[in-house]
């Protein structure tokens, strides 16, 4: 079975039902205890009678790509991503005492976010295609040494984004190479500090970059070129990954770094577009490189259940709603529940910031989102928007059929409707979109721009925002932003905070935006020491807390919770309870104790 053939196979199922068992219990069911790294024996699907076409290769690779679609890994990255950040409220009217807790600051050690098994399981099946791809070359030669670097350079780039996942969400975490394919092996990891995970990851995407598929190779609008880690996608983890560390180190070199691989994806994408569109259409996006849709287009193409893979996205999680349908992002932002037991709210609402709009939304004392009712983004971000009086809006984005574009004549935005199926619900996760990296570049330009003098740097990151923020306002209005309302560093750093939420809120980005924000206003913090190693941690910057708390209203909630975020351990979660008693090597977050009870340093 050669790529092609291969990546017709994955998407014409993404199901279980298309790998053999033996095959499947290596590439599903591979240690999916909740304990880190345990798996069951595995010696028969994984050992020498097993890797010996090109067939079993690509059979686990698929693995791969399936795990990335579990529910789990779905859902810590609305809940890691979005919920502890302002954008998310748990319904009223729900029960759960552990997003309870969440939203209270309480992250118990023994709370069910703080597992991370999914992710490790993911990095397990790539280190076995890594461990094990290079003999089936001696065995079938029609799995030739190209063939085995695209497989390479794939799974080093999934296992890299995953890290990515975890150094975000815990900081120190172990790393490892190894695969683990039986129960007799020692699986116990120490971790590593951020610094050491973190530079591993860049080498492994800059060698992933040099044999993965360039993006849009396989052919023109084949999904493939989103469902894949292509170039592009390579590009982006790793402007990611460089804009994270030099927000934690204030590196120069690594905010260059950000610039550079945009850059890339930017040409690349450019160059995709003008050789697969004809010259001449009536549109703004062929009148710049960037070629982004115009904002009565954009939630169409970009959000689109029958469309989706829209030609401004990068690296797309892809559901077909039979086999894998994207029920945690349903539950979530749509209707709660099961097949035959549904209900008609979902579990997480925007919060109120999302409800009308303010002047200074782009400032520090904004307590809302938008800046104009002329932006599509805040008609078609959540149901019911303009109402002053809501504290709590239904999710639109991702859950809508249906796109609103006579804003114009509008006074309130649409009441949410459940007419969309529960059962088949196709939805795309994505990952990484160009609107994204261009704000990525606007941040490093910021951070790189020596101070107020420094126009020239500041410009170039104004007008990034510029370009994501016009092409969502309706093409005859006037209140586009101006560079003179921003031509200090301190706006131009809240400017590009702001438009990152009104462009990506509820995709799961926000928290870590929050993070890194609060990163460029710390100092003391050692990437290279892990968290328990230390006895104090730099404080976090009190502008991020105000931007956390906002989503709580006036009032007592929101100020505890700004009492209890004191130091940079509070941005991470602690680890799950039962991965230290299985892994001694294990350090706990050092502001979370496990006593009789639970407290906190």
């Amino acid at each position: 079975m050669n790529m092609i053939t291969m990546a017709n196979k994955i998407r014409k199922s993404f199901t279980a039902s298309l790998i053999p068992c033996s095959i499947l219990a290596a590439a599903i069911t591979l240690n999916s205890c909740t304990d880190f790294l345990t798996i069951y024996p595995t010696d028969r699907t994984v050992g020498t009678d097993f890797w010996k076409k090109k067939a079993d290769v690509d059979e686990m690779v698929n693995g791969c790509y399936l795990s990335m679609l579990s529910g789990d890994i779905q859902e810590r990255s609305i809940i890691w991503g979005a919920y502890r950040s302002d954008e998310l409220v748990k319904l009223t009217d729900y029960s759960d005492y552990t997003l309870d807790n969440i939203s209270a600051v309480n992250l118990l050690p023994t709370n069910r976010f703080n597992s991370w098994a999914s992710f490790y399981k993911v990095i397990n099946n790539c280190n076995i295609v890594l461990n094990h791809a290079t003999d089936v070359m001696a065995e079938d030669p029609e799995f030739t040494e190209g063939d085995y670097q695209t497989v390479r350079a794939q799974m080093l780039a999934l296992r890299s984004l995953c890290y990515f996942y975890l150094v975000r969400a815990f900081r120190d975490v172990p790393f490892t190479e190894q695969s683990f394919e039986d129960d007799s092996q020692d699986m116990t990891v120490a971790q590593s500090a951020p610094g050491v995970v973190l530079q591993q990851c860049i080498d492994d995407l800059q060698e992933a970059e040099k044999y993965v598929m360039k993006s849009g190779a396989y052919g023109y609008n084949d999904w493939r070129n989103w469902g894949y880690i292509t170039r592009d996608a390579v590009d982006a983890i790793l402007a990611d990954i460089y804009l994270w560390r030099a927000s934690m180190t204030h590196s120069s070199s690594d905010y260059e770094q950000v610039v550079n691989y945009v850059d890339k994806v930017v040409e690349a994408k450019d160059n995709y577009y003008n050789l697969n569109h004809s010259a001449g259409v009536s549109s703004s996006r062929e009148t710049d490189k960037y070629h982004l849709e115009d904002g009565d287009m954009a939630f169409t193409t970009i959000f689109s259940t029958n469309q989706g893979n829209s030609h401004e996205s990068i690296l797309e999680w892809q559901y077909n709603g039979k086999n894998n349908s994207n029920t945690t992002l349903e539950n979530y932002y749509y209707q709660s529940g099961t097949k035959d037991d549904h209900k008609t709210t979902s579990i997480l609402m925007a919060s109120q910031i999302f409800n009308t709009v303010a002047e200074n939304a782009n400032t520090t004392q904004g307590q809302k989102v938008y800046v104009s009712r002329n932006d599509y983004r805040f008609w078609n971000n959540v149901y019911e928007a303009n109402n002053e009086e809501a504290q709590q809006l239904s999710v639109r984005k991702m859950i809508s059929t249906g796109v609103i574009t006579d804003i114009l004549t509008r006074t309130t935005g649409d009441t949410k409707s459940n007419s969309r199926a529960f059962e088949e619900f196709r939805q795309n996760w994505i990952v990484y979109r160009l609107t994204d990296l261009l704000l990525m570049k606007a941040e490093a330009l910021e951070a790189l721009s020596s101070g107020d003098e420094d126009q020239d740097r500041l410009k170039q990151a104004f007008d990034l925002v510029q370009a994501v923020n016009k092409r969502s306002m309706i093409m005859t209005a006037k209140d586009t932003l101006k560079y003179e309302d921003y031509n200090t560093k301190s706006a131009i750093e809240l400017l590009v905070l702001a438009e990152r939420e009104r462009e990506l809120c509820f995709e799961g980005k926000r928290w870590f935006d929050l993070m890194r924000y609060s990163y460029r206003h710390m100092q003391g913090v050692d990437i290279n020491q892990l968290l328990a190693d230390s006895n104090s941690w730099p404080e976090l910057y009190p502008q991020m807390l105000k931007f956390i708390i906002r989503k709580y209203g006036e009032g007592g909630e929101g100020d505890a919770v700004s009492y209890k975020l004191k130091s940079e351990p509070y941005l991470y979660w602690p680890i799950l309870e039962s991965e230290t008693k299985v892994n001694r090597l294990l350090k706990q977050n050092p502001v979370y104790v496990q006593e009789k009870s639970t407290s906190k340093n």
